[in-house]
């Protein structure tokens, strides 16, 4: 059973989420939360194993929410749920540690899959997010910076096929199925890109294959 901690300051939200999760029989609703404030005080209480959350709530926002839940509990997985008005907090909820990033307008059957890669340790994200993700990125990049950003050279040929395919937002048995591998030497290989780019997470990773023009979104 997937524990989910549903936060929104809008009620007709929550709602919508818990009917929606309600429904999958993997999924259980830990508890709600109305700010970011009574996010980090329920995250530490209920231990969810994923945190559904939004950016822009009253009394704490839902970056420095992020942020304080990992630093307490780093296990816990976020899944941020934006619209396009969040464009500005995108970039900076990633660096407080969010894995995944989710449209509100996400089909439903998106977003519980999004929750159920997020427990397995993946990163869900929409391609539009993504795409607005790299912009964020590109802006803020130093000026040294500027030529963009390059694979190291230790970085192999399936390892590149790889990060062309988390650029796609592909889940680490869909990889394995496009290149006929096995998921733990997908894993294997994503490890890899990690600790050769300095890219701390799969979304990270994406990101970088967007940049590189490597993926097809």
């Amino acid at each position: 059973m997937i524990r989910v901690l549903l936060v929104d300051d809008q009620p007709l939200v929550r709602a919508g989420l818990r009917m929606l999760c309600e429904a999958d029989e993997l999924v259980e609703v830990a508890g709600e939360a109305a700010d970011g404030e009574q996010a980090v005080r329920l995250a530490e209480r209920l231990t969810p194993d994923v945190v559904l959350m939004d950016l822009r709530m009253p009394r704490l926002d839902g970056i420095e929410a992020s942020r304080r839940i990992l630093r307490n509990r780093p296990s816990t997985r976020i899944v941020v749920l934006t619209t396009f008005d969040d464009d500005d907090h995108l970039y900076p909820a990633l660096e407080a540690g969010a894995c995944g990033f989710l449209a509100k307008d996400a089909e439903p059957a998106d977003l519980l899959l999004a929750v159920k890669r997020a427990a397995a340790g993946e990163s869900p994200f929409s391609p539009r997010v993504l795409d607005r993700l790299v912009s964020q990125a590109l802006r803020g990049r130093e000026p040294r910076d500027q030529a963009g950003p390059r694979l190291p050279d230790g970085v192999t040929d399936r390892e590149r096929e790889v990060l062309a395919l988390l650029g796609d937002g592909l889940a680490n048995a869909e990889i394995a199925q496009r290149l006929n591998l096995g998921v733990t030497t997908v894993k294997t290989h994503v490890a890899g890109l990690m600790g050769k780019t300095g890219r701390g997470n799969r979304v990270q990773l994406a990101i970088l294959a967007v940049q590189l023009g490597l993926s097809s979104c």
